[in-house]
């Protein structure tokens, strides 16, 4: 009898096991140990306006891993002043809620895009910076770049060119301040919907995956 009560206990145990349960104590505090969830939209005419006012405050993390993020400073001179649009840069994830990627992806930086996505609060948007970021550009046959972007975070905008100028930059943040105010920008919640997928296509290629698996 007592036999079969410890081993019900250690298999309900182990089927509530928390998925941080593995890492030290001093790191458990850092991840969440549930599923993302769904954050549905207000109703009417509360969403209309939640929406318009982020449209207003879009606040960027750059992740430049190449000649990308050359562009993002010019936006910052007053010849094309992304303040007035509302736009400013943050310098964590955890302050910012419009990811840029620009330039190519490698395999190597990954998991610091996958970890940074995760880590910013929602609504958060991403807009993919070049050709390179889009679709591995003049390195698409390198064994060590990322050919499609958004098979492993979700992307909103695409801004293709090798580089684009700042005038296209803007003229992205544009439309991702039409799609926001129109309610198009759901990458959040289709990053919750397809978590799985994400998450098996994120492990192809991040062979030394070393953090839990829920860490929103």
């Amino acid at each position: 009898m007592g036999s079969d009560t410890d081993r019900q206990l250690e298999q309900l145990s182990e089927q509530l096991r928390l998925a941080n349960s593995g890492l030290p104590d001093s790191d458990k505090a850092y991840f969440c140990d549930v599923r993302p969830q769904r954050v549905e939209p207000y109703k009417g005419i509360m969403e209309t306006f939640a929406n318009w006012a982020r449209s207003q405050s879009l606040w960027i993390l750059g992740f430049g891993t190449g000649c990308g993020a050359i562009e993002l400073r010019p936006l910052m001179t007053s010849r094309f002043d992304m303040y007035r649009y509302g736009i400013q840069a943050r310098p964590t994830p955890r302050q910012s809620c419009v990811f840029i990627i620009g330039g190519y992806a490698s395999v190597k930086t990954l998991k610091r895009i996958v970890r940074s996505y995760e880590q910013m609060q929602g609504p958060k948007f991403v807009l993919a910076l070049g050709s390179c970021t889009i679709n591995g550009g003049m390195y698409w046959d390198s064994y060590n770049t990322i050919n499609r972007i958004d098979h492993y975070i979700p992307v909103d905008v695409y801004i293709a060119g090798c580089m684009p100028r700042p005038e296209a930059l803007l003229g992205g943040f544009i439309r991702l301040k039409q799609m926001i105010r129109e309610g198009k920008c759901e990458g959040m919640n289709k990053y919750v919907d397809d978590f799985d997928w994400y998450k098996a296509n994120q492990k192809q290629i991040i062979h030394d995956w070393n953090m839990p698996d829920y860490n929103w």
